[in-house]
């Protein structure tokens, strides 16, 4: 699949797909950034992406973005759709600092997959279910 790409910046890594690794693809910080505890940023990833039509991308901090910098991503997983494919359309990461950091411009922050779009569904009211129960929430691994 050739997905179009748009760089902000040419101080950032270009975008690279490790087959056999990981089918996710890292995105880095497009500039230096400092912030105190309890602050909020967009955090610019310096891309734009024109996505297939049916297709939309999920961006998730990396594994190590907690750890290494002190922040969460304030939306918990970015979905962006296949509209969002203008030229000033930038990417972006929503963070909140638990701390104060420092992220340098390049750093890896996240990480994003391109899904395909949930088929159309309909739903369907009916009386039940099923007769079987499980517990109610909560009750998994419970006697």
């Amino acid at each position: 699949m050739n997905i179009k790409i748009k760089y902000f910046t040419n101080q950032i890594d270009k975008l690279e797909y490790i087959d056999g690794k990981s089918d996710w693809i890292d995105l880095r910080a497009a500039e230096d950034i400092e912030l105190k505890a309890n602050q909020f940023k967009l955090i610019p990833l310096g891309i734009a992406i024109k996505l297939p039509p049916g297709y939309e991308a999920h961006v998730v901090p990396r594994s190590s973005t907690f750890k290494n910098y002190g922040i969460i991503q304030t939306n918990h997983m970015g979905v962006i759709d296949s509209a969002y494919c203008g030229d000033n359309d930038q990417w972006f990461m929503p963070v909140f600092a638990l701390r104060d950091t420092k992220i340098s411009l390049n750093d890896r922050i996240c990480q994003f997959r391109i899904m395909e779009n949930q088929p159309s569904l309909h739903f369907e009211e009916v009386k039940m279910l099923s007769p079987e129960n499980r517990g109610g929430f909560g009750s998994t691994g419970k006697s």
